[in-house]
């Protein structure tokens, strides 16, 4: 299947810094990829890269085959693609159904909108008055993944989403993930932690220094690469 996402040789720097030393990295419809390293590693880096969010010092951002280096985030994001930042992503301040409701500049009606996020998170309906900032984790991660949903990306890339969450909400997140995937969406997940989303992650990849240092189907043998890889990177 063909990439609908492809970072080619990109390198990428903090003023001085090189943090990307040229990486290779695609994700095809349907795909989810998972982005996997120590602190440090460039990770986060490469998602910002991909959602236009940093620059690109050379190399090539490559959406559906053509090629949109440099293109601006909000561009990138009219062509599909959607970064769910660490950290959650939502307005702490307003209500969960205020939070919903500025997802309708996508031209969906808040009715649409709300459907499909409690139907796809129950809970979510309870908490519709609540303010999003006395959610717990769990839930502002949840109501994150609907407003990130409601632009029906192509791309969905997602950073650090088990981060502070006890494990039964994790496993219950990644459930969705896994069908959102089934839906046509690629996704491209960066996790420190691996085994939240190796079992449901087709590809994977490596970052190490700012150099994907191994990458494919993560079997056995890739998992047992993976343990040498963390425990060699002194991070």
């Amino acid at each position: 299947m063909n990439a609908i996402l492809e970072l080619r040789g990109v390198r990428a720097a903090y003023d001085d810094i090189t943090v990307l030393h040229g990486i290779d990295l695609s994700v095809a419809p349907g795909q989810i990829v998972a982005l996997l390293g120590p602190n440090g590693a460039g990770k986060t880096t490469a998602l910002k890269v991909a959602a236009g969010v940093h620059p690109v010092a050379s190399g090539q951002l490559v959406i559906g085959g053509r090629d949109v280096t440099g293109a601006a985030a909000r561009d990138l994001a009219r062509l599909g693609i959607c970064l769910i930042p660490e950290g959650r992503g939502v307005f702490p301040n307003l209500s969960v159904r205020d939070n919903l409701l500025m997802m309708t500049f996508t031209g969906k009606s808040r009715d649409e909108i709300e459907e499909v996020a409690y139907s796809r998170f129950p809970i979510l309906g309870k908490r519709a008055a609540q303010t999003a900032g006395t959610l717990s984790g769990g839930e502002q991660q949840m109501l994150a993944l609907c407003r990130g949903l409601a632009t029906d990306p192509a791309v969905l890339m997602l950073d650090e989403l088990s981060m502070g969450l006890a494990p039964l909400v994790v496993d219950q997140l990644y459930e969705q993930v896994a069908e959102i995937a089934r839906q046509g969406v690629a996704v491209l997940v960066v996790e420190q932690f691996a085994a939240t989303v190796l079992d449901i992650s087709e590809h994977a990849a490596v970052l190490v220094r700012g150099r994907v240092q191994h990458q494919g189907a993560p079997d056995e043998e890739f998992r047992t690469e993976l343990a040498g890889l963390y425990l060699g990177s002194n991070a």
